[in-house]
């Protein structure tokens, strides 16, 4: 039996924004039905399936099921909002990524998507739910509870998955179809309807006895998390550029910074301003991710924004920026650079996930009494394109 080999991110990078354009595609030549409650039985045939990529018809430990292998297969002349999908899975591979996809957007470019990674088998991030935004998938922003779970995933058998999905929250269970194996309060891309596809970046997996039952629609409820007080939430966003055609290290000028047309975003709770809801998703070949030594070198592909917003205070001060980003940043203040940093997967250490929370840095900012402008300059190689930004006071070195 043939061993898959070790998958970097930038050929999964790649692999995703084919099939995704590919499923925009297939949406165009595909009847778009919105009728009331349905239920579906689908065999692994093209009558009832797009087959893009590496995706066809296949016959595995004694059944007739679906073969992906860096590819989709999406359900036809079938739209869900609220609904139960069955299915059973089997995979040899040692590495991979496969999963469901639903709430399918009309040109094929965001989804809901939960899938599994046989690699993280018994870890706590074996099972992930990432929204998939301009073809972009955000796991390095959406992490921890409600978004990652731990399950072990058996090689060359079959398994059961059911994934419920009603209004805003959705439920996936693995193998035991009594108790949750990752339960998402909040379901992120605001789609509200779409199709539905099994998806595979990488790993040969195998689907059969696919079932879907559309369910009647349950109220619209977002269940955010808090936003701490100190969160910076108020924003403007610049185009995206090319990164490597800037020198990210010197502040924009004052003509610069006037000629662009900046667009006015909010942090969404606990904070994260993502910025793949407002601009394409770049997706470069990461040289360093298959080569730890090349963690310097210049990635062509990648693409940078600026960010900015205003502090206003009543008196010279400093105070503690905490921030989280990915996957490079440079922090302005008043026209100066304070800080340069990379927080990209497989950068710090070959393990290093690149997850964003505001604990990723420290900035100490030297704020003037009146209005201060701080501007960041956010790039991104994948894996999710945002940042978050906590402002705290300096503790004090004498009571009063």
């Amino acid at each position: 039996m043939r061993t898959p080999r070790p998958c970097p991110i930038s050929s999964i990078a790649l692999t995703l924004l084919f099939f995704f354009f590919a499923i925009g595609a297939a949406r165009g030549a595909t009847a778009q039905l919105s009728s009331p409650l349905r239920s579906l039985a689908a065999p692994p045939d093209a009558q009832h399936w797009d087959f893009q990529g590496q995706a066809q018809p296949a016959e595995y430990l004694g059944r007739k099921c679906i073969v992906l292998d860096g590819g989709a297969a999406i359900l036809k002349d079938f739209e869900m909002r609220d609904g139960v999908i069955d299915v059973d899975v089997a995979t040899p591979a040692a590495r991979g990524f496969f999963g469901i996809q639903f709430r399918l957007t009309e040109d094929g470019t965001t989804a809901e998507w939960v899938y599994l990674r046989q690699h993280k088998s018994g870890l706590p991030d074996a099972i992930q739910y990432t929204p998939v935004l301009s073809t972009g998938l955000n796991w390095q922003i959406y992490n921890g509870p409600g978004f990652t779970g731990a399950v072990d995933i058996p090689k060359e058998t079959w398994f059961h998955l059911r994934l419920e999905v009603a209004g805003a929250q959705a439920k996936f269970f693995f193998k035991d179809m009594d108790a949750a194996a990752l339960v998402i309060s909040d379901l992120k891309t605001g789609v509200q309807r779409g199709q539905v596809a099994l998806a595979d970046l990488t790993g040969a997996t195998y689907f059969s006895n696919f079932e879907i039952h559309a369910t009647p629609d349950a109220p619209w409820e977002r269940h955010l998390p808090p936003m701490p007080p100190s969160t910076l939430t108020k924003w403007s966003i610049s185009p995206a550029y090319d990164a490597l055609a800037r020198n990210l290290e010197r502040p924009l000028s004052r003509a610069e910074s006037d000629a662009i047309s900046w667009q006015d975003v909010e942090a969404e709770p606990p904070g994260f301003v993502v910025l793949y809801r407002y601009r394409d998703a770049p997706h470069p070949s990461v040289t360093f991710q298959g080569n730890f030594a090349k963690r310097l070198e210049p990635q062509p592909g990648t693409k940078v924004l600026y960010a900015r917003t205003s502090l206003d205070v009543d008196h010279d001060q400093v105070k503690r920026l905490l921030i989280g980003y990915s996957d490079e940043v440079s922090v302005f203040l008043n026209g100066k650079i304070l800080y340069r940093g990379r927080s990209a997967q497989g950068f710090r250490d070959p393990g290093f996930l690149g997850i964003v929370n505001p604990e990723n840095d420290a900035v100490y900012l030297p704020l003037k009494r009146g209005r201060n402008e701080l501007m960041l300059a956010i790039s991104e190689l994948g894996g999710g394109w945002g940042f978050v930004c906590r402002l705290e006071e300096m503790e004090s070195g004498s009571p009063g």
